[in-house]
Protein backbone atom coordinates (compact mmCIF):
# COMPACT_ATOMS: atom_id res chain seq x y z
CA UNK A 1 0.00 0.00 0.00
CA UNK A 2 1.67 3.37 -0.75
CA UNK A 3 1.31 6.52 0.71
CA UNK A 4 -1.24 7.96 -1.55
CA UNK A 5 -3.73 5.03 -0.90
CA UNK A 6 -3.48 5.48 2.54
CA UNK A 7 -3.94 9.20 2.12
CA UNK A 8 -7.49 8.13 0.22
CA UNK A 9 -8.53 5.78 3.22
CA UNK A 10 -7.66 8.16 6.24
CA UNK A 11 -9.88 10.70 3.63
CA UNK A 12 -12.96 8.68 3.59
CA UNK A 13 -13.29 7.58 7.38
CA UNK A 14 -12.88 11.14 7.58
CA UNK A 15 -16.00 11.70 5.98
CA UNK A 16 -17.94 9.24 7.56
CA UNK A 17 -20.78 10.33 10.27
CA UNK A 18 -19.61 10.20 13.86
CA UNK A 19 -21.60 8.08 16.29
CA UNK A 20 -22.83 10.30 19.14
CA UNK A 21 -22.41 8.92 22.44
CA UNK A 22 -25.76 10.43 24.21
CA UNK A 23 -27.31 7.83 26.42
CA UNK A 24 -31.10 7.15 26.45
CA UNK A 25 -33.67 5.21 28.74
CA UNK A 26 -35.92 2.82 27.18
CA UNK A 27 -39.58 2.59 29.36
CA UNK A 28 -42.93 1.33 28.48
CA UNK A 29 -44.21 3.69 26.85
CA UNK A 30 -41.50 5.12 24.61
CA UNK A 31 -37.31 6.43 24.66
CA UNK A 32 -36.14 8.87 26.76
CA UNK A 33 -33.34 11.05 25.21
CA UNK A 34 -31.15 14.35 26.20
CA UNK A 35 -33.35 17.37 25.21
CA UNK A 36 -36.46 15.62 26.21
CA UNK A 37 -38.75 17.42 28.76
CA UNK A 38 -39.93 16.59 32.32
CA UNK A 39 -43.61 15.99 31.67
CA UNK A 40 -42.12 13.60 28.46
CA UNK A 41 -39.81 11.77 30.78
CA UNK A 42 -43.14 11.35 33.57
CA UNK A 43 -45.23 10.78 30.62
CA UNK A 44 -43.17 7.71 28.72
CA UNK A 45 -41.74 6.13 32.16
CA UNK A 46 -43.78 7.13 34.75
CA UNK A 47 -43.11 8.13 38.56
CA UNK A 48 -39.34 7.48 39.20
CA UNK A 49 -38.73 5.63 42.56
CA UNK A 50 -36.98 7.85 43.83
CA UNK A 51 -36.25 12.27 43.08
CA UNK A 52 -33.96 14.94 44.17
CA UNK A 53 -33.61 18.45 43.57
CA UNK A 54 -30.39 20.87 44.26
CA UNK A 55 -29.21 24.02 42.88
CA UNK A 56 -25.93 23.52 41.04
CA UNK A 57 -22.89 25.36 40.94
CA UNK A 58 -22.68 27.75 38.20
CA UNK A 59 -19.33 27.74 35.76
CA UNK A 60 -16.82 30.07 34.35
CA UNK A 61 -17.37 29.65 30.63
CA UNK A 62 -14.89 27.31 29.13
CA UNK A 63 -13.75 26.80 32.40
CA UNK A 64 -13.93 23.50 34.74
CA UNK A 65 -13.71 25.80 38.10
CA UNK A 66 -16.94 26.63 39.55
CA UNK A 67 -17.42 30.23 40.48
CA UNK A 68 -16.57 30.93 43.26
CA UNK A 69 -19.24 30.79 46.67
CA UNK A 70 -18.86 34.70 47.54
CA UNK A 71 -19.39 35.72 43.80
CA UNK A 72 -22.05 33.17 43.14
CA UNK A 73 -24.50 33.78 46.16
CA UNK A 74 -24.13 37.61 45.21
CA UNK A 75 -24.09 38.13 41.70
CA UNK A 76 -24.42 34.40 39.58
CA UNK A 77 -27.81 32.83 40.28
CA UNK A 78 -27.51 28.75 40.85
CA UNK A 79 -28.70 26.21 38.28
CA UNK A 80 -31.97 24.36 39.42
CA UNK A 81 -31.28 20.48 38.65
CA UNK A 82 -33.04 17.64 39.15
CA UNK A 83 -32.88 13.78 39.47
CA UNK A 84 -34.56 11.32 38.77
CA UNK A 85 -34.03 7.58 39.46
CA UNK A 86 -35.46 4.71 38.19
CA UNK A 87 -35.31 1.09 39.23
CA UNK A 88 -35.88 -0.72 36.12
CA UNK A 89 -36.12 -4.55 37.62
CA UNK A 90 -34.09 -7.28 38.83
CA UNK A 91 -30.37 -7.72 36.88
CA UNK A 92 -30.72 -4.38 35.58
CA UNK A 93 -28.81 -1.47 36.69
CA UNK A 94 -30.73 1.57 38.20
CA UNK A 95 -31.00 4.85 35.13
CA UNK A 96 -30.54 8.36 37.14
CA UNK A 97 -31.71 11.27 34.30
CA UNK A 98 -30.49 14.48 34.90
CA UNK A 99 -32.53 17.34 34.20
CA UNK A 100 -31.91 21.00 34.20
CA UNK A 101 -34.18 23.48 33.41
CA UNK A 102 -36.68 21.37 32.87
CA UNK A 103 -35.12 19.07 29.78
CA UNK A 104 -33.05 16.19 30.22
CA UNK A 105 -29.86 16.92 30.50
CA UNK A 106 -28.18 13.61 31.07
CA UNK A 107 -29.01 9.74 31.71
CA UNK A 108 -26.20 7.51 33.70
CA UNK A 109 -26.90 4.06 34.78
CA UNK A 110 -25.17 2.72 37.62
CA UNK A 111 -25.35 -0.35 40.51
CA UNK A 112 -25.69 2.45 43.26
CA UNK A 113 -27.11 6.24 43.13
CA UNK A 114 -23.88 8.65 43.08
Amino acid sequence: MNIRQLLRICALIGLLPSVAGAESLRCENGIVAEGDSRLSVAYKCGQPALRDSYCAAVYYGGSVYPVPEAIASAYVPCQYTEEWLYERGPGMLVAVVRMRTGKVQSISYGRDPQ
